[in-house]
């Protein structure tokens, strides 16, 4: 155990420093001074090391990574104040190394893998609006409020002097961190073989300074043979619980795996004939999804920011702006070597410990790689506006949307799944992909109620549950998938989910996530098991310039 807390250590400091840190701070260890209880905590987590395969890029592409990695680090910074606030001030006052580890993991003194619940003595409970709002704003003042443009994806909300609402723009707040990341952006733009690649890095450059994404997005979906790839800016709303409005800021830097990509690339060609056969009434799917719709595969080899927050992302499906969806589609990007590490590391004790050993045959990495995939895919089907003219789902549903979304694309992945095994498209027998969803839950739930994932799951759970979708032996404590039965949750979740969004039902879906989105006594018990055998519930990384060699 003490090796394994070392080795967490020592990747946490890697995962969340920023250029800003002291290699004295970095290069402290456990040594110095021990506590029982954030070990207990580290241990949720396992390590692995972001590695690839750099013999196929050119010398070029090669130079690109360092600069991005080091825009990527920029992303720690500002995820840090969208997060918490002031990292100086919260760090200055630890005293041992377990607790700054975990700190640094979390992004702030609040475990996200545990609801968000405050680990660090004094901080109190993580505002629901995160860093984005004032803490003493009221969702009333904030709708009340005639302050324009204050539901927009890149600003703070904050005070003026007296006392009422203001709206500062991402790039004003981050005036210099941005200045930083576009320059950095522009230099990697001149090591770019590829056009598309140049152009997006260009656009994207100038997007930081203004918080303007679209024309960046646009030429991010029509690079095509780019071997390196980078997501950077204000993507993701999860942080935001209060309304789900603002976006936070990560990065990923990421090898394209051209084999694997080009045979997903089939994939998309289905999404119109799909969104034709959801299994919900036709005033819900009368939207069509882009034509252009990318599936790739890639290696990652650096996370900053939000993504690199608490449970890590293994699939993106982005851009996430409705318009662009609309009109060009979106890309799916499977990150083939971290979903690799999770099953391994995690699925597969977790099948072990609690799916039936009759169906432990069907626990599968090529389904869970599919179900995963086709999960991403599944975003763009359904609906983004609602049908009564109360503007974008995301806006109607507010901080619910983001879970919604979550289990909306969970559910028609699996119907996507069903339909393309059916035409023989999909390899393999299809209870190997929902005995591997089955165990898959298991994996989500564990995230916890402040993560949209792990909401969603915890609602499908309890809905699955109710419908007998699957049945648990009381004897062994193993759950056994009732595969007739789970067919028909999946349909009925299916429409309840694309009805609600299509509506813009927000007392509906607050409703179901407050009957729902809960985990019960039996089976908190049951993942209480899972903790016991020291399987963890995620991953951190080693990662960076010095882990690929550059």
């Amino acid at each position: 155990m003490r090796t394994y807390i070392l080795i967490l250590l020592a990747a946490s400091m890697i995962l969340a420093c920023t250029p800003k840190e002291s290699k004295e701070e970095n290069n402290k260890t456990a040594e110095q001074g021990t506590n029982p209880e954030m070990e207990k905590l580290l241990s949720k987590y396992t390590t692995f090391k972001l590695e690839a395969d750099l013999t196929s890029l050119s010398e070029n592409s090669k130079k690109m990574i360092p600069i991005l990695v080091e825009a990527g680090d920029i992303m720690n910074e500002l995820f840090w104040y969208e997060a918490y606030g002031d990292k100086a001030s919260l760090m200055e006052g630890l005293e041992d190394e377990q607790t700054k580890a975990f700190v640094n993991i979390n992004y702030g003194p609040w475990d996200r893998l545990n609801g968000n619940k405050p680990f660090v003595e004094g901080v109190g409970e993580k505002p629901m609006g995160a860093n984005y709002y004032p803490n003493d704003m009221t969702k009333e003042e904030f709708e009340k409020s005639t302050l324009e443009n204050k539901s927009g994806l890149y600003n703070f909300i904050r005070r003026n002097e007296d006392g009422s609402l203001k709206s500062v723009p991402y790039h004003v707040q981050f005036k210099n961190q941005v200045a930083r990341v576009s320059e950095l952006l522009k230099q990697a733009a001149e090591f770019a073989d590829d056009p598309g690649l140049k152009k997006y890095l260009t656009l994207r450059s100038e997007a930081v300074l203004t918080d303007d994404y679209q024309p960046s997005d646009f030429a991010w979906l029509d690079m095509k043979q780019n071997p390196i790839d980078v997501v950077i800016g204000p993507i993701e709303t999860y942080e935001d619980q209060l309304f789900g409005y603002k976006a936070a800021h990560e990065a990923y830097v990421l090898i394209k795996d051209m084999e694997w990509s080009k045979r997903l690339e089939k994939y998309a060609a289905f999404l119109p004939e799909l969104q034709e056969g959801l299994p919900v009434s036709p005033a819900y799917k009368t939207e069509e999804p882009g034509r252009d719709t990318e599936l790739n595969a890639y290696d990652v080899v650096y996370y900053a920011g939000d993504c690199n927050a608490g449970s890590k992302t293994i699939a993106i499906n982005l851009p996430n702006d409705e318009e662009v969806q609309l009109k060009k589609g979106t890309r799916r990007l499977q990150l083939k070597n971290a979903m690799k590490a999770k099953f391994e590391k995690i699925l597969i004790p977790i099948a072990d410990e609690l799916i039936d050993p009759s169906q432990r045959k069907h626990i599968k990495f090529d389904a869970f790689f599919g179900n995963t995939m086709f999960h991403e895919v599944a975003h763009g089907l359904g609906i983004k506006n609602t049908i009564d003219g109360k503007g974008t789902v995301r806006k109607a549903l507010k901080e619910h949307a983001s879970a919604l979304e979550e289990g909306k694309a969970d559910m028609l992945g699996l119907y996507m799944i069903n339909q393309l095994h059916k035409k023989g498209e999909v390899d393999g027998e299809l209870n190997d992909y929902i005995v591997t969803f089955m165990a898959g839950i298991f994996r989500s739930v564990r995230f916890g109620a402040s993560s949209a994932h792990g909401k969603a799951n915890m609602i499908r759970f309890n809905f699955f549950d109710e419908m007998k979708a699957f049945t648990r032996d009381e004897a062994t404590g193993k759950y056994k998938v009732n595969f007739e039965n789970f067919q028909k949750a999946m349909d009925a979740l299916s429409e309840k989910i694309l009805t609600l969004q299509g509506d813009g039902d927000y007392d509906g879906v607050a409703a179901l996530v407050a009957d729902k989105g809960v985990i019960k006594e039996q089976l908190q018990a049951d993942l209480d098991r899972l903790s016991a055998k020291g399987i963890p519930v995620d991953i951190i990384f080693e990662q960076g310039v010095k882990v690929l060699g550059l």
